[in-house]
């Protein structure tokens, strides 16, 4: 690896990311890195009107990830400490494309590529991939107030962006590790036994 295990955990709108992440850093005594989500003041009026508010949402989201990664590689990886992160950077691209049209949407990849392009990467990519029928069930369990008016077709044209997305990152970033787990079988949180093969096998990577 070219630095530090970096480990970012990654999938759609209710895969669990920020769950598994967690549990990942306690049991491997790493430092974890949360996306902000629920601060970001766009998110009910983007899910109300994505049109008028996309622009708005994913700059946030853009910029607020943008000073933790610039955090993260300060005080870990230019340390040489492993760190996990529940989200890998790309996601603001995965996001962008779906939501932004035309200008807007070239404005932000330039910023985005500006931003990002000179910054380190996860060398290790756990991608949780679920089906929509489970996406719906664990928004649903959680309960955000802004989730509830998520529209299905959103969702699942998210899973086709993922997988898109996760086959770009394996062709441009190849000394990256990418591990799909399924969602749909996998369940790290009621299964003590499955969290612990992923744990395992990230114990190995690591090494």
């Amino acid at each position: 690896m070219k630095h530090a295990p970096f480990i970012a955990v990654e999938g759609p709108i209710g895969a669990g990311k920020t769950t598994l992440a967690t549990m990942l850093a306690t049991e491997l005594q790493l430092p974890v890195i949360k996306e902000i989500v629920d601060e970001n003041p766009f998110l009910d009026k983007f899910y109300q009107n994505m049109d008028d508010w996309s622009f708005q949402l994913e700059m946030f989201f853009l910029c607020n990830r943008f000073k933790q990664l610039e955090d993260t590689t300060v005080q870990y990886i230019d340390q040489g400490k492993p760190v996990i992160s529940d989200y890998h950077i790309y996601k603001n691209l995965i996001f962008g494309e779906r939501t932004l049209k035309g200008s807007k949407r070239d404005k932000y990849r330039e910023i985005y590529h500006i931003l990002t392009d000179d910054f380190p990467k996860p060398n290790i990519i756990l991608y949780i991939r679920a089906d929509l029928d489970t996406l719906l069930a664990r928004i649903a369990k959680r309960a955000r107030t802004f989730e509830e008016i998520i529209a299905p077709a959103y969702l699942e044209q998210l899973i086709e962006d993922y997988d898109d997305a996760m086959a770009s990152l394996a062709l441009r970033e190849p000394s990256t590790v990418i591990v799909t787990i399924d969602g749909n079988q996998v369940d790290f949180v009621e299964n003590p036994e499955d969290f612990t093969a992923i744990a395992e096998q990230v114990k190995e990577l690591m090494k």
